[in-house]
């Protein structure tokens, strides 16, 4: 009770009502000024500034027309490989020979390009429909390789034709060489399946491997090309690996998406 009798005491006591209010320290209005100086220059860049973003996505250099899977239409042993790995062949050349019950059959290419991989070895037994080589299809194995990037569906609207690209390639150490270049060529319009990158790829475990997280969207994505280069291909670093890039090394692709403004991830 004692507490308050008193506080009603100072409340009817008129003796200090001209002595002024202080509002806030000194120390006080400097912070508040702070703070309003802070905001004000939060909302202007939040108007005005941008702010970049990148998509990365796993994919592998490659020839435009892709690869295809070369399938034995005979069933015997293999008594005969005759091309190599790295070699360009021509429509219609025979690349090994099967003996069968009804003679030696040859194994021919479907189309002209360059044979990137042979499963079929001299001395094997293999079914009919058996693997039995990868080839790439490509009229001149000097024409220039692309990139082709499997982006999940849910990130592949937010990337534009043109857009930079900066490729992390397997082969070549980024921490030594750095990235190489690149631009958006393409966007694909749908996810592609498994099966469809099998086909693309003529590979079923690089389908698989892209594939996993969903059915993707294929972005191509051309090189910059560089004279001074031993790649021909333009790097982050000034030379880039001292030695040529390959057809079906696996890279990671960071694609650079359009600026936005702060204030738009918060306008509906």
């Amino acid at each position: 009770m004692e507490f308050r009798k008193k506080a009603l005491s100072k409340l009817q006591s008129p003796e200090e009502l001209d002595v002024p209010v202080r509002f806030a320290r000194p120390q006080g209005r400097l912070a508040l000024a702070v703070t309003v100086a802070v905001m004000a220059a939060a909302s202007f860049w939040g108007v005005t500034g941008t702010v970049s973003s990148k998509l990365s996505a796993p994919g592998i250099l490659t020839h435009a027309e892709g690869s295809y899977l070369l399938q034995s239409p005979v069933a015997g042993q293999v008594t005969d490989v005759l091309v190599e790995e790295g070699r360009a062949v021509s429509a219609g050349a025979p690349l090994l020979t099967v003996r069968t019950e009804q003679g030696d059959r040859p194994v021919r290419a479907v189309t002209g390009g360059r044979v990137t991989m042979l499963f079929a070895r001299t001395g094997a037994v293999i079914t009919t429909g058996a693997n039995v080589a990868t080839v790439e299809r490509t009229a001149n194995p000097d024409d220039p390789l692309v990139a082709v990037l499997y982006v999940p569906g849910a990130g592949a609207s937010a990337i534009r034709v043109g857009a930079r690209v900066d490729l992390g390639v397997e082969s070549a150490p980024r921490n030594r060489f750095g990235v190489l270049r690149g631009r958006v060529q393409a966007v694909g319009r749908a996810p592609q399946t498994q099966a469809q990158i099998a086909s693309f790829l003529g590979d079923d475990a690089l389908a698989a491997r892209f594939s996993r997280p969903g059915n993707p969207v294929a972005v191509l994505v051309t090189l910059e090309r560089s004279a001074t280069t031993r790649s021909g291909y333009a790097w982050s670093s000034a030379d880039g690996p001292p030695y040529a890039v390959d057809s079906r090394t696996p890279v990671t692709g960071s694609v650079h998406l359009s600026a936005q403004r702060p204030v738009d991830w918060l306008l509906p």
